[in-house]
């Protein structure tokens, strides 16, 4: 039986509770996000965003940049429609924040009516979506 000092106990439990992974807030606010790409839900998506937010779809038939309400709503009721039920797998997703905001980065494979690969860059201020970028993806191996 192995016996820690007084001393040594908390060291030990305090380099243990350093390593586990712990999810920051922007990195929930993308993993809901996806949820709510993959499952259709418009409301959801098109609530998230922020006053003067951007999308940036880069790649495929609704390749544009977005910034009015009206046509961001446009862009995902198209992508939904044109999808289907679909699911999606999360190869990676990082958190990069810090008090002005966060980034979130995903790649990201919605498996619908087609399979849509791709690299989902998320900027968030203030818990809202400020920026987003999608970028088609198709030769990823994810």
């Amino acid at each position: 039986m192995i016996r820690l000092s007084a001393f040594a106990a908390p060291l030990v439990l305090a380099a243990f509770c350093a390593t586990a992974a712990v999810a920051g807030p922007a990195e929930d606010l993308a993993r809901l996000r996806i949820d709510a790409v993959a499952g259709g839900d418009l409301a959801a998506v098109t609530s998230a965003y922020g006053p003067g937010a951007t999308l940036h779809w880069v790649g495929g038939p609704l390749d544009g940049s977005y910034a009015a309400p009206d046509a961001i709503k446009q862009v995902w009721s198209k992508f939904f429609t044109a999808q289907g039920a679909q699911k999606a797998s999360v190869a990676t997703l990082a958190e990069a924040a810090n008090p002005k905001g966060a980034t979130v980065t995903a790649d990201v494979a919605f498996a619908g009516k087609s399979t849509v690969k791709v690299r989902y860059v998320l900027v968030y201020r203030d818990g809202k979506l400020v920026d987003e970028i999608w970028q088609v993806n198709p030769a990823a191996t994810y």
